[in-house]
This record gives C-alpha cells, structure tokens and sequence, in this order.
C-alpha cells in the first residue's frame, strides 16, 4: 500500500500499487507531454532564429567573397588580356622567319625534285646502257655452263659405268678366292704354305745354298715331327747352322682360329730333338696382329733361339742366320779338332762360352738393328734411308764380332790352362 497526500486538504490517503501506478501514470504523462512540449516549442523558436542568423551571416559572407572573387577574377583577366598580347606578339615574330624558311625550302625542294627526276633518267639509261654487254656475257656463261653440266653428267656416268664394272669384277675374283679358300681344308692350305716356302728355296738354292740341305722332316720316331729342316755345312763336313722350320696357315672359313702361341713349344721340342740350333715358324695365323707383321719377332723370352715370320722373310731369315753363324765357323772347326782330340776342355769351353756371350750380344744387336731396318722397310718407303743406317749398324756391329773372332789365339784360349798349354806344347814339338 501506498500513501499519498492531497495537496489541497493535506489530507493522506492510501491506495493500492494498482491505484498508485494509474495515478502516477496520469500525473507523469501530462506533466511530461506539457514539458517535451514546451521544449519542442523553444527548440523551433531556437532554430528558427539561429537559422536567421547563419542565413544572415551566410550572406554577409557570400556577399563579401563574391566581391573578393569579382576584384580577383577582373584581376587574373587582366594579365590574361596582358599575356595574349604579349604572346601573339611573340608568336607573330616568330612565325615571320619560319614561313619565310618554309616558303623558301619549298622552293627548294621543288627544285631539288626536278634534279632528282633528271639524275633518275640520265643513270637509268646508263645502267640499261651497261647491263646489255652484262646481261649478253651473263647469257653465254650460262650456256657454257649448261653445255659443261651435260658433259660432266656424260662423264660421270661413264666414270660410273666404267668403275662399276671394276668393282663387279673385283667382287667376282673376290668371290672366286673366297670359294677357293672354302673348298681348301686345313691341311691343304698348310701344305700350300709348305709348297710357296720349298719354291722360293729351290729358286736360290743352286746361287746361294749350293752346300745346303733343305728336305722335309720325316723323322717321327720321337712322336712329333716338324715340317723342313735346314743345315748348311762348309767344305769339310762341319756343320755352320742348322734350322728346325714349321709353317702355319688355316683358312679364312676355319671355325676356331689357332694362335701362333700354340705351336711354340711343340717346335722347341722338335728342335731339341733334332739337334737344331735354331728354330723358326713361318706363321700366317693372326694376320691382323701388328706385332706379326712387322717383321722378324724374335720369342727368346719363351724359347731359346725362336723367331716368328711371315713367308716373306723366310729366305732373309736363312741368310741373316747363316751369315751371323759363318764368323764362329773357324772356331767350331777348331773345338771338332779338340774334341777329337780328347782334349781336356774345361777352361777352354769357358773362354769359348765368354766369348759366345760376346758374340751372341753382338748378334742379338745386329738382330734387333735388322728387325728395325725390316719394320721400316714394311711400314713405308720413305724411310728407306733409316732402313739403310739401321742395316750398317748391323754391319759395323758384324764387323766388330769377326774382329774379336779375329783376336782370339790359341795362345789366349791357353793362358791359364795348363793341360791344353801341355798339349799344344806336345804338337809343336812333334
């Protein structure tokens, strides 16, 4: 409950929170509407004069910046007006000369023109004039020129008919030798080989091998044999060298190629055993090997005293052997005449040893000075002169081993051998 007092009667009262809030409502509601009217109304009464002042003052304003505007804009005409002026005053005395230039460069050019047109005619007359003996002379080489094409095109096809024909019977023979060598067996073409070697011995057998012995090795007691045997002997029986040859070849077609490798030591045993001091295989086998082809290959280092040739070198083998081995010929007498005698030899074959060492390094000098000489000669023919300069050294290099066989005396192969002194001193006497 609430109490509330009359403001007439002073007079209190109670009423309940329903009463009090209409009352309170009424009361509230007119004061505030007659309040917010009031306001509203001395609002409007403020902006109206407010807005009479800002219009007033607005227009004082504008009033005053249109006058400023007016003296400014009458201002920057004024200098406008003043630059016109003074530009087209400016302008025209520029554009006086240029229009004079101008008027006079166009005369010019017409000018200018007409030359051109002048020069024009005058230069392509005298080009048409100078092209007539170029384009004449120009007509003759092009008919030269295709008369030569002719004949070269006729040329070439006969060059071409003439080598294809060449080539066609190349290709036949080629076809003919490769038939041939396919119908040959293996053994055909070794006894080929063995034939070709025969013939060119038998060809200087009877000038340079008139005491020689060359036959076929039939001999195969000891289970092997060689192909031919070589031995030459001087006038009383004494044997200068001897030569165990085998030669191989096989066939183009042959399903395993054999090496020269192979048959080394198979000719080394032969050689032993028949009591050959040299031996040598006449090989066709790897003839893409450049060690082969170039000459004499001489194998000490697998086997003593064995070369390996080509059949070109058959007979230059022969020789080279045969001559090396003449310079101990008179001390191979001399050592049969010991032995014969029973004479004690043991220093003897020592000094005769030292100097076989001697002699084989002379030798083996003089080979190698030859195996240089045949590789120049098989490599080309310019170097001739170094084959001859290799081949006198190999000379000189003879010549100093037949002066050291020169030098050797009975006296020196005694000197401190007192048995053989004895002896000899026992055939002087006698």
């Amino acid at each position: 409950m609430n109490e509330i007092i009359c403001p007439h009667c002073d007079k209190a009262f109670k009423v309940d929170e329903t009463g009090y809030a209409n009352i309170l409502k009424q009361v509230r509601g007119r004061e505030f509407e007659k309040e917010i009217h009031e306001r509203l109304e001395r609002a409007e009464k403020d902006k109206d004069s407010a807005l009479k002042i800002a219009k007033q003052e607005s227009a004082n304003a504008i009033q005053k910046s249109m006058g400023e505007k007016d003296i400014e804009i009458e201002r920057y005409k004024s200098l406008i007006r003043e630059k016109e002026s003074s530009v087209n005053s400016t302008v025209e005395q520029a554009v006086r000369p240029i229009e004079k230039s101008l008027v006079e460069k166009d005369i010019e050019i017409e000018s200018l023109k007409f030359l051109v047109r002048e020069k024009d005619n005058s230069v392509n007359s005298a080009v048409e004039q100078a092209l007539r003996p170029i384009e004449k002379d120009r007509d003759n080489l092009k008919n030269k020129l295709e008369s030569a094409n002719l004949e070269k095109k006729v040329l070439e096809n006969s060059l071409k008919d003439k080598y294809e024909t060449q080539i066609r019977d190349r290709d036949d023979a080629i076809e003919r030798l490769k038939d041939m060598k396919a119908k040959l067996s293996t053994k055909m073409v070794g006894e080929t080989l063995e034939q070709h070697c025969e013939i060119e011995f038998n060809r200087l057998r009877s000038s340079a091998f008139q005491t020689a012995y060359f036959e076929k090795d039939n001999d195969s007691r000891m289970g092997s044999k060689g192909d031919y045997i070589f031995k030459d002997h001087d006038k009383n029986n004494t044997e200068i060298i001897s030569i165990m040859f085998e030669m191989k070849n096989e066939s183009d077609f042959t399903a395993t190629k054999s090496k020269n490798e192979d048959f080394l030591k198979e000719l080394d045993r032969d050689r032993n055993e028949k009591g050959c001091e040299y031996a040598v295989l006449v090989s066709l086998l790897e003839s893409e090997s450049e060690l082969y082809n170039t000459g004499i290959v001489d194998v000490f280092h697998r086997y003593p005293k064995m070369y390996v040739i080509r059949p070109q070198f058959f007979i230059p083998i022969i020789t080279l052997l045969r001559n090396a081995a003449m310079h101990s010929l008179t001390y191979k007498t001399q050592l049969a005449q010991v032995r014969e005698q029973n004479i004690d030899i043991t220093n003897f074959e020592t000094e005769l040893d030292k100097f076989k060492t001697t002699f084989g390094k002379n030798y083996d000098l003089a080979s190698r000075k030859f195996q240089v000489a045949v590789d120049q000669i098989d490599k080309s023919i310019n170097s001739l002169q170094k084959t001859k300069d290799a081949l006198l050294s190999a000379d000189k290099n003879l010549r100093i081993a037949n002066d050291k066989s020169k030098d050797v005396t009975i006296k020196r192969l005694t000197r401190n051998n007192p048995t053989m002194a004895e002896k000899f001193a026992e055939l002087h006497d006698d």
